[in-house]
């Protein structure tokens, strides 16, 4: 593997999958390097969210998707012919996918009726940190004004899945508040 300090960056310059090298403050840089903190975002969720086994293991298929997205968006538009779909091109099925665990996780909340505060427990708030940066990404990849890709709409419906797991966080930590409540109140009882 490649050492991390290759100082070919110092020029204020990164290089680009399958070649080129752009300005570090170059829209398409600024585009791969907000995915790249989403994934962040996403492992924070993960490390400090306390998630049971099958959100943690969403959270890590996610954060798996989108180095897709930030190959993607890495390409230049030259060298797009060279992406594979799935591996470095987000495709349909990937965004189909994130529509149908929205819909695995929305039934499981009643939605809200007016604005939601985030931080009504660790997860739900990480969640929520985590669509915000999901939001930022997507504006950098809508600046590159490219019609060609699913990106957008793959950040798109991800922070829509997070805001609806932010929601589902919530609702399992009231059902897990009142379970232990009644818990305590038969063994009061006893």
């Amino acid at each position: 593997m490649t050492r991390i300090d290759t100082k070919t960056g110092d020029d204020g310059t990164t290089g680009l999958l399958f070649g080129g090298r752009v300005s570090k403050s170059d829209p398409r840089t600024r585009a791969f390097g907000a995915v790249d903190e989403a994934q962040a975002a996403l492992g924070l969720v993960r490390a400090l969210g306390n998630l049971a086994p099958r959100e943690d293991q969403l959270v890590t298929d996610l954060e798996s998707e989108l180095y897709v997205a930030m190959a993607e968006l890495a390409t230049a538009v030259v060298n797009r012919q060279k992406l594979h779909e799935g591996r470095t091109k987000v495709t349909i099925e990937m965004v189909a996918a994130l529509e149908e665990q929205i819909g695995v996780y929305y039934d499981g909340f009643e939605m809200p009726t007016e604005f939601v505060i985030p931080g009504s427990g660790p997860a739900a708030a990480l969640f929520d940190f985590a669509r915000t940066v999901v939001r930022r990404a997507e504006r950098e990849a809508v600046a590159l004004g490219d019609p060609e890709t699913e990106v957008v709409r793959y950040l798109n419906r991800l922070s829509d899945l997070l805001w609806t797991l932010a929601r589902w966080s919530e609702e399992e930590s009231i059902r897990a508040k009142a379970h232990l409540q009644m818990k305590e109140q038969r063994s009061e009882g006893e």
